[in-house]
């Protein structure tokens, strides 16, 4: 995409006086030059935005590029500064912006591949990614994102630790995972940034999430124990019983399978169109009824059957209101697409599947920079294109870079 440098003064005033705001929270003077050369290089056209090419990139006179190098490498892959708290003030910089033209709607959670090549970067071994869409060798992470109608920010983000990693001493001393850091599942990494972000205020939404998350009922009970509404994907073999008009479950537990083909069988299922897309509006048929999981509360199952089909493409566990309008539900059920577009700017415009070190604290510090050029693009974007006009990050991560 052709560079075009629309940054006016107000907007370089901007990033000036965030990239200063982001820098109190680092402390030192160098840690603050490291960030502003790694960040305006993640936010820039390179090509590629690993540690070296970034140094390179920044570097007016070639014969300080190693110097340079030197200095990024020590500060995203050795320098103990906290991500958690630049992340959150990223998070507050946004969020304001962000949250002038409408509420926080939903929390997505979800998990995506980093590709590698060998087996000693941390975390990294065969195993399944949606990214690939298959069993490869990655690494994966699990992230949270929030938003709004139009708009969606991620806050934070987790490296997945296969126990192969978790529990092999060697393997941890080398890639410095700290002694804190244990095994957890991907929906108990899920839950943990969920609950940090309840901790710190970010405002509430209902958490979405796919089949991966939501068919753990542990998770769906940790939810409604904060306070949070969610609609969550569940297996088609997951067990429930319908609720009757006198709210008792009624007949025997089937899956939710079953269930979906007995009500199209009915007539029950009905067309909904839950966004415009670019080329055609963007529908399906639903059906949403009540019923009693085997291992859980009353929830709303939500059924989601594409055209052309021959079985349902979604299942979806729902604890909001029961009197919430249908095509409502749907269209909050919907935002989860959201998660792919944050993965695809940063992936594509921001680099964050360029990292090359191999360490726990590396990976991090740089997913934590990524993610704060992120919240600054958002906030341009919140404040310049209001949702009438709104365009993709990936343009004005481009024009703001330039």
């Amino acid at each position: 995409m052709r560079q075009v440098n629309i940054m006016d003064a107000a907007g370089a005033g901007r990033l000036k006086q965030y990239f200063e705001g982001i820098g109190k929270v680092l402390g030192s003077d160098e840690r603050r030059a490291s960030f502003a050369l790694y960040g305006q290089g993640l936010m820039s056209s390179a090509e590629r935005k690993s540690v070296e090419p970034l140094a390179a990139h920044g570097c007016i006179d070639p014969a300080k590029a190693d110097a340079a190098h030197q200095r990024l490498l020590h500060f995203v892959g050795v320098s103990p500064w906290s991500d958690r708290a630049v992340r959150r003030e990223a998070a507050d910089y946004a969020l304001e912006a962000m949250t002038e033209h409408g509420p926080i709607e939903a929390w997505i959670v979800d998990d995506t591949g980093f590709l590698k090549q060998g087996q000693h970067s941390v975390g990294v071994q065969r195993q399944y990614t949606g990214s690939a869409g298959k069993v490869t060798n990655c690494q994966v992470g699990v992230s949270l994102v929030v938003a709004t109608e139009t708009d969606q920010l991620p806050i934070d983000f987790e490296l997945y630790l296969p126990e192969s990693w978790a529990s092999d001493p060697a393997r941890r001393e080398e890639a410095r995972i700290p002694d804190e850091v244990q095994f957890k599942t991907k929906p108990e990494l899920a839950l943990e940034m969920i609950k940090r972000a309840v901790r710190e205020g970010i405002p509430k939404g209902v958490v979405l999430g796919d089949a991966g998350y939501g068919s753990s009922s542990d998770f769906r009970r940790d939810l409604r124990a904060l306070g949070l509404r969610y609609i969550v994907g569940v297996q088609p073999t997951t067990k429930v019983q319908p609720v009757g008009q006198n709210a008792r479950p009624k007949g025997k537990p089937a899956s939710v399978r079953d269930l979906a083909t007995d009500l199209n069988a009915k007539g029950a299922f009905r067309r909904c169109t839950w966004r415009a897309g670019t080329r055609r509006d963007l529908s399906a048929r639903f059906a949403v009824i009540r019923v009693q999981p085997s291992d859980d509360e009353e929830v709303s199952l939500l059924i989601e059957w594409r055209d052309g089909e021959t079985e349902p493409a979604n299942y979806f566990f729902a604890s909001l209101p029961g009197k919430l309008p249908k095509k409502e539900l749907i269209r909050v059920a919907m935002q989860r697409w959201r998660i792919e577009r944050t993965y695809e700017d940063l992936k594509g415009e921001l680099g964050l599947d360029h990292y090359e070190g191999r360490r726990f604290p590396g990976w991090h510090h740089h997913v934590t920079v990524a993610l704060t050029c992120y919240a600054f693009i958002v906030a341009e974007r919140s404040r310049r294109f209001p949702p009438s006009t709104t365009r993709s990050l990936v343009h004005l991560s481009n024009q703001v870079a330039a």
